[in-house]
């Protein structure tokens, strides 16, 4: 009677611990497109103002130096967001379950329980 007591215990903790992993796993999502999208707003800010700069300046946006300038800004702000994406997906990978196996357990106390 013990067995099956710890056994209905041992389900209902996976199921817990099923939602509890479902749930950080919706958190980390969610934190990855506020970041995308934190990422996009602060790249279209930095590149309007620099190119606000370069048209007071009377700089056209079409030279290649302009243009280089640009991406350059737009790739070194993007990187702390790409950091950011990278160690939450690493997360995402490292949030698992195992689910019980009750056929193992019984097959493992067979001996026990005929015997």
């Amino acid at each position: 009677m013990g067995q099956l007591v710890s056994d209905v215990n041992e389900i209902l903790n996976y199921q817990k611990t099923k939602k509890s992993a479902n749930n950080q796993r919706q958190e980390i999502l969610q934190k990855i497109a506020n970041d995308e999208q934190n990422k996009t707003n602060l790249i279209k800010k930095a590149l309007a103002s620099q190119r606000a700069k370069y048209g007071a300046s009377g700089v056209s946006a079409s030279n290649t130096m302009t243009g280089a300038v640009l991406r350059r800004m737009r790739d070194e702000t993007a990187q702390s967001f790409e950091d950011k994406k990278k160690d939450n997906l690493e997360k995402l990978k490292n949030i698992k379950t195992n689910k019980p196996n009750l056929l193992k357990k019984l097959l493992s106390r067979v001996d026990d329980i005929v015997g």
